[in-house]
């Protein structure tokens, strides 16, 4: 655990019962999220990878042209 991670929980631990709950049950689902972004992210390597090849294709091809986003 970070020296910064501790002194969060030092911080946290000066709060009232109810705030500690609530900090904990949003702590807890912020971590869920993340490891469910990098589950996704580690499955979909392989396609992005394909997507950003193909990209790169379309540009040296002249198929892609930048644009600025007035003009989408």
């Amino acid at each position: 655990m970070t020296i910064l991670l501790k002194d969060v929980f030092k911080k946290a631990s000066q709060l009232s019962d109810d705030a500690q709950k609530l900090l904990a049950y949003q702590l807890l689902d912020d971590i869920e999220a993340e490891l469910r972004w990098d589950d996704t992210l580690s499955k979909s390597q392989d396609n992005l990878e394909k997507m950003a090849e193909k990209a790169r294709r379309d540009f040296k091809s002249g198929k892609v042209h930048q644009k600025g986003f007035d003009e989408l």
